[in-house]
This record gives structure tokens, sequence and C-alpha cells, in this order.
């Protein structure tokens, strides 16, 4: 265990920016859009990462990638907090056209994408297949610098494959070579995904090895585990993932602000907020759509019955509008139904 660390309330600096505390929200790929990220910052993310978001289609203009997934919402730098927009991508010279965009679009920073082991991303020869050309790697990370003039970030994996270190390896050229001022680093191989007991000791010699922080993340999934987790690898900052989907008083918890499981009442609350959110986002139609990823991770925090829980499940699959939706979450939610 590393003596004396830093309380995850405590401020740290992320090249020329400081952060207001050690707990972030990681990129989640196809969910991390503004009002994902502003749930987070609400209840107390010092850094939020958007979801990833393809150099190519900000680097030609498309307009869904650039109107929809490179909004930023001023209020997600609550209390002082940082905004990253994460970028994937292999030719250098788009990525420094597309971090210029991003640059512009209003990002603190920008998070490069080199752990994502999802084929139709491989395929490209960005995300995790970035690890097997460091070269090519770090003219990306340079490009990307370069072109934005902002800090820039890095996501790794360890590895493509259970005990390669390729991760590692390339996180210490990616700072000397291309002056990344971060390094966001999850200690599983890519063919593992989230399987498997990530390899902290690993992420701690890293940690030492490296003049710029390393952010930590991989099986962090309540407080108890990311606490540990921090102390063990001495990182600078946790960054929340899949433990934050449905449950983002985890980041209240981390930081102390608050202590137990949210209330029903708190449940619903907030999947309100989301819906409202959501349809602000997209429209009605392709919220309610949209949405129907999102409402597992709340219904199973609502302590219903299982058959219960399992024909809401189903019901909020299949519901034709948003409001039907709404409207089926309160008729299995509210004390009377629950009584039946």
């Amino acid at each position: 265990m590393v003596a004396e660390m830093p309380a995850l309330t405590d401020r740290w600096t992320l090249g020329p920016l400081e952060i207001p505390n050690r707990v972030a929200l990681a990129p989640l790929a196809g969910i991390g859009n503004w009002f994902v990220r502003l749930q987070a910052a609400r209840h107390g993310a010092g850094l939020v990462t958007s979801e990833m978001v393809s150099s190519f289609g900000v680097h030609h203009g498309n307009a869904r990638t650039c109107d929809e997934m490179l909004r930023i919402h001023p209020d997600e730098r609550r209390d002082g907090g940082v905004v990253s927009i994460q970028l994937f991508g292999s030719d250098a010279e788009v990525m420094r056209s597309a971090a210029a965009r991003v640059a512009e679009s209003g990002a603190d920073v920008i998070d490069l994408n080199m752990g994502c082991p999802v084929p139709k991303v491989c395929k490209t020869g960005a995300g995790v297949a970035l690890l097997r050309e460091p070269d090519r790697a770090v003219a990306v990370a340079r490009a990307a610098r370069e072109g934005s003039g902002l800090p820039v970030t890095v996501k790794l994996r360890s590895g493509q494959r259970p005990g390669e270190t390729d991760g590692a390896t390339l996180a210490r050229r990616l700072v000397e070579d291309a002056g990344v001022a971060a390094i966001g680093f999850h200690p599983r191989s890519a063919a593992v995904q989230h399987q498997g007991v990530p390899d902290y000791d690993l992420a701690a010699e890293l940690v030492q090895r490296l003049r710029v922080p390393v952010i930590l993340s991989g099986g962090l999934r309540d407080a108890p585990s990311a606490r540990a987790a921090y102390e063990r690898t001495g990182a600078a900052a946790i960054m929340l993932a899949r433990g934050s989907l449905g449950n983002p008083w985890l980041f209240e918890e981390l930081l102390g602000r608050r202590a137990g499981e949210p209330t029903r009442g708190e449940i619903l609350d907030e999947l309100g907020w989301v819906c409202d959110r959501a349809s602000e986002h997209l429209g009605d139609d392709r919220a309610g759509r949209y949405l129907r990823k999102f409402y597992p991770w709340y219904v199973a925090r609502l302590g219903l019955s299982p058959a219960r829980a399992k024909r809401l499940q189903s019901a909020l699959q299949v519901a034709p509008t948003l409001e039907s939706a709404r409207a089926l979450v309160d008729e299995y939610a509210r004390p009377r139904a629950l009584a039946a």
C-alpha cells in the first residue's frame, strides 16, 4: 500500500489545469454524451470525459458527430470541473484537424482512445491496434497536441492479450516523445475486456515510472474496491466507468458527500432527470429508443421483487414512447403497486 496518499477530495494538476478532486468519469463508448457527463459532474466528478468520437467524422464535418457528440453543457464545469473529449483514429493529419475542431468546441482536454478492443475500431488501425504500431501512436498523439493546443491524455490497456505489457511500454513513449499530459490506464488486456482481475501491480509500476499523472480505470465497481485500487497503485486519480452506470451516487460516496444507498425516491428522481435530458438532447422519439439501454441500470436499484423487476424491464424495452416509459416506471415503482 502506498503511504500518505492524497485524499480523493484533494486537487491535482493535469498539464496547466487544476482538477478539483481525484474522481473522474471515464470515457464510455456510446454512452458518455453531454448529459451523462453533466450527471457525473452534478454528483461531484472533477473530470468528465466524452464517449469515443471519430476523428474522421470530426475532420469531415459530419453533422451528427459535430452537433451531438461535441456538445458541451456549461454546467459540466460546475465547481471548477474539467471536460475532456475523447477521439479515436490512426491518421496523424486527420487527428490534427479533428483536435483543432474539438478545441474550438470548448473542450479543456483531448483524450485519445488507444485501448478500445472493438473489431470495427481496430480494423481501422485505431484503438488497441495502435499498441502494435507505437511510432504511429506517438505521431497521432503529437498531432492531437499540436493541432489543439490543449493537454492531451491517452487511454490505454495493458496489452492486447493476457500477460502482455505493450500498453505500459507505449505509455512511456507517449510521455517522452509525444508530450502527453497524463495516461489513463486500464490494467487488463483487450482480449478479456471487462473480465478478470485488473493487474494493479502493473499500474503501480507505471505510476512510479512516469513523470506525468496516471489515472486508473478498471474494476472500480464500488467505493471499497475503488479506494483499495487507488491506494494500492498510487494513481493520481481514479476513473469510474461501468460502476457509475445508474449509480452516479458512487461519485458522492467516494468524495465523502454521502453514506449509504440512495432512496427509491432519489433513484426515481434521477431517472426522471435522465429522461428529461435525453429528450432535450435527442427529442422524444429518439430518446425513447436510446434510453432502453439506460433503464435496466436504474430498475435494478429500485428494490422490486425479481418477477416485478423483470416485467418492468421487459415492458420498458418495448415502450412506444418516452411518456409511456415514464408511466410504466410510475406504475411499477409507486408504493401501492409494490404491495400487490
